[in-house]
């Protein structure tokens, strides 16, 4: 290998090289990055000596990265993503005091932003970044601290901490159970009477979700040949109680996220505690390893946890599942 190929290579164009790579233009590359075109290029050049090829083929009104420029930027992506990430890591560290989660979006809009006021009162100059995602993050990922994650134990890493189990049972508007009371609507006393009403249903479909499907709610009360009057399909936990609030069905709901909407009287459970099912999965506390334990994450996670053993206390029988 002679001396040119072992040669480190500069890193002056690399910024310019992946905006043009990402936008195929010299210009838009140039507007993002607040530069002219001509410098644009002057660094496109100059990266192309440097590397001994070019990366671009330049049309009239189209730019393409060669073969070389694909294999480049493959190599290139990763290595900026890296930065950047640990980049701001530096600048949070060394700014404003803050705390980053990820939480599934349904958990966050109905268990913890309810209850965030609270922790926020207690520590008003603690900012807090909530990442909402039904996807599994890497627990080895700069940007965060910690996870909130719902799972069945043996999915969870060892260092997750239970936090409470889940029970679902239905739960509708008290404004559509007084309807049945009075006769405006069909009657809702046992659980074969919502063959007459709409069932508001999880449209996303994975096999975990079968346990907090309807249909196992109603195998499991001997009726799971039942078809109702019709089904609405939403997406989210979140979207389903909305429209349970909204009177427009009954919604089969995890009552760690509704039991505060029970206590206040906006949902009512039509069945009462009898019509509770268990379910496999839990609701766990991941201290991400690779986040530094400050202040900050000290006093949110001491506030979780007591929140948790609060819900845990609301919820009764619900015990979360045993540590993995």
């Amino acid at each position: 290998m002679n001396h040119s190929q072992r040669r480190p290579l500069s890193l002056d164009g690399l910024r310019a090289f992946e905006a043009v790579a990402r936008r195929l233009s010299f210009s838009a590359a140039a507007d993002e990055l607040h530069l002219t075109q001509s410098a644009i290029s002057r660094q496109i050049k100059a990266l192309e000596t440097e590397v001994g090829a070019p990366l671009f083929t330049r049309g009239t009104r189209k730019v393409e990265l060669t073969a070389d420029g694909q294999t480049l930027r493959q190599a290139l992506l990763p290595a900026l993503d890296g930065i950047d990430r640990a980049v701001r890591q530096i600048r949070v560290s060394r700014g404003r005091r803050s705390v980053r989660l990820s939480t599934f979006a349904s958990f966050a809009s109905l268990w913890l932003l309810p209850r965030l006021p609270g922790f926020q009162q207690q520590h008003p100059d603690i900012d807090i970044r909530i990442t909402a995602t039904d996807a599994l993050i890497e627990l080895d990922d700069p940007d965060l601290d910690l996870a909130l994650r719902y799972d069945q134990p043996g999915a969870v890493p060892p260092t997750a901490e239970p936090m409470f189990g889940e029970l679902l049972t239905p739960v509708v508007s008290p404004w559509l159970l007084q309807q049945t009371f009075s006769g405006q609507a069909p009657p809702l006393r046992r659980p074969a009477d919502l063959a007459a009403h709409a069932l508001l249903e999880d449209d996303y479909h994975r096999p975990a979700n079968d346990m907090l499907s309807w249909r196992h709610w109603l195998r499991a009360q001997g009726l799971g040949d039942l078809e109702p009057r019709r089904w609405v399909f939403l997406n989210f936990t979140h979207q389903q109680i909305q429209g349970a609030l909204a009177g427009q069905g009954v919604a089969l709901a995890r009552l760690a996220l509704v039991h505060d909407a029970l206590a206040r009287g906006e949902l009512v459970e039509p069945f009462g505690p009898a019509g509770r099912l268990g379910a496999p999965s839990a609701y766990w506390l991941l201290p991400l390893p690779g986040a530094r334990l400050t202040a900050e994450l000290r006093a949110f996670l001491a506030w979780v946890r007591a929140e948790a053993s609060a819900t845990r206390a609301a919820l009764g029988p619900a015990e979360p599942a045993s540590a993995p």
